[in-house]
């Protein structure tokens, strides 16, 4: 007589729950405002290895069971995996159907790529630990086989998250970037000390490197921007009037052009009060914006928050960002007036009222490698409008809607 069982449903829907809420709270879904399904790829071996490994004592005919190579000294009772076979296909609907309902409900689309990558993995994964089920060795042989196995799936599945989440660099000509910020030499206090040590560039820097071909100048009269590339201009210090002029002729005669102009910067200061090491603590841009019709507000003084916003489907994070109280007819407005899109003559501008888009901290993954546990689209978003022609990344983030937060 054989023993009864658990439907196979029930230990499927209970493995897809326990998956679900390994993405959610150790996966990251719930710190970075995602509901990514890629992200359960890494706890996938964690939970299917032991179930398949769990055995089930069954009673069978003595004659029938002799010749079964699990049957325990003759006595007619045989061990099985508790978890294998129709199970696993049942967990793999189950997995799905609801990652595909929560995609729906908190980001209003649903990720077939990522789903079919979730569904390989799974199907992947329930192989392995059948085989490793099956595998005739010792108890404590087949334990440290599934310890070995976890952690290199854990791994494993990480490593090709962070490459199918990051875009890879762009070609074509470089970008010319003037800046205020403590990007280059980030880390120094001293100019000696500095050379001494070698370069410290911080991370942004690092990164807008990785995405293209960057020229960083300290000047743009001696340095005008390459033919064919964009002018990327993150709170720079204060300009000569020729390289305004330079500026709005560059635009108007079709160049692009990324502009961060900042009312009130949040970026640390290395240094004392004053020092002009420092970051600008306003933007010194404002005869440019002024010639443009655009006026610039500063954030409210007790408005110390960092601010989720959406910008054409990229997921930006702000700090203290100033608003576009006044815009032309050509803008249009993005995140509460925070940023804007404006065409000036034949050219295209983006401004952000906000310099901190680029501290690491509000975009940066942690680990650092890790392209798909990031913060926000904030590198990816910048180098779209950076590089026309920048690749995309096989997987996007799936941030979930500012309302369902």
């Amino acid at each position: 007589m054989i023993a009864r069982r658990r439907p196979a449903a029930l230990d499927a829907a209970i493995a897809a729950s326990v998956l679900l809420a390994l993405a959610w709270f150790a996966g990251g879904q719930a710190r970075l405002g995602r509901i990514d399904p890629a992200l359960v790829l890494p706890w996938l071996a964690l939970v299917l290895v032991p179930l398949a490994l769990v055995p089930t004592k069954h009673r069978v005919p003595a004659k029938a069971g002799v010749h079964h190579p699990l049957v325990q000294n003759g006595t007619g009772r045989r061990w099985t995996p508790a978890f294998a076979g129709e199970q696993f296909s049942f967990v793999v609907v189950a997995l799905l159907f609801a990652q595909a309902a929560l995609a729906s409900l908190l980001a209003a689309q649903i990720p077939w790529a990522q789903l079919g990558l979730v569904g390989v993995g799974v199907a992947l994964a329930a192989w392995l630990a059948a085989g490793l089920a099956r595998w005739r060795a010792g108890r404590a042989m087949r334990g440290a086989a599934a310890l070995l196995l976890v952690g290199a799936w854990s791994v494993g599945a990480h490593l090709l998250l962070a490459a199918l989440y990051r875009a890879p660099p762009a070609e074509g000509a470089p970008v010319t970037m003037l800046t205020g910020l403590p990007l280059r030499w980030s880390a120094g206090e001293d100019m000696a000390a500095m050379i001494a040590r070698g370069a410290s560039d911080d991370a942004a820097l690092q990164r807008i490197e990785a995405a293209g071909p960057v020229r960083l100048v300290d000047s743009l009269i001696d340095h005008p921007p390459a033919p064919g590339g964009a002018l990327f201009l993150a709170h720079p210090r204060a300009l000569a009037p020729r390289e305004l002029v330079a500026i709005d002729a560059f635009v108007r005669e079709g160049g692009r052009a990324v502009i961060l102009a900042d009312a009130l910067s949040g970026w640390p200061a290395r240094h004392p009060f004053g020092d002009p090491r420092n970051p600008p603590v306003t933007s010194l841009l404002t005869p440019l914006l002024d010639h443009w019709g655009v006026t610039l507000g500063t954030a409210p003084i007790s408005d110390r928050r960092t601010i989720p916003v959406e910008v054409d489907g990229a997921r930006l994070r702000l700090f203290t960002a100033g608003r576009f109280d006044t815009l032309p007819p050509g803008c249009k407005p993005y995140a509460d007036r925070r940023i804007a899109s404006c065409r000036i003559g034949r050219g295209a501008v983006w401004l952000v009222g906000d310099a901190d888009l680029l501290f690491a901290p509000l975009w940066q993954p942690a680990p650092h490698w890790a392209a798909h546990l990031r913060r926000a689209d904030t590198m990816e978003w910048l180098a779209a409008h950076l590089w026309p022609d920048t690749p995309r990344a096989w997987l996007q983030p799936l941030w979930i809607r500012a309302a369902a937060q």
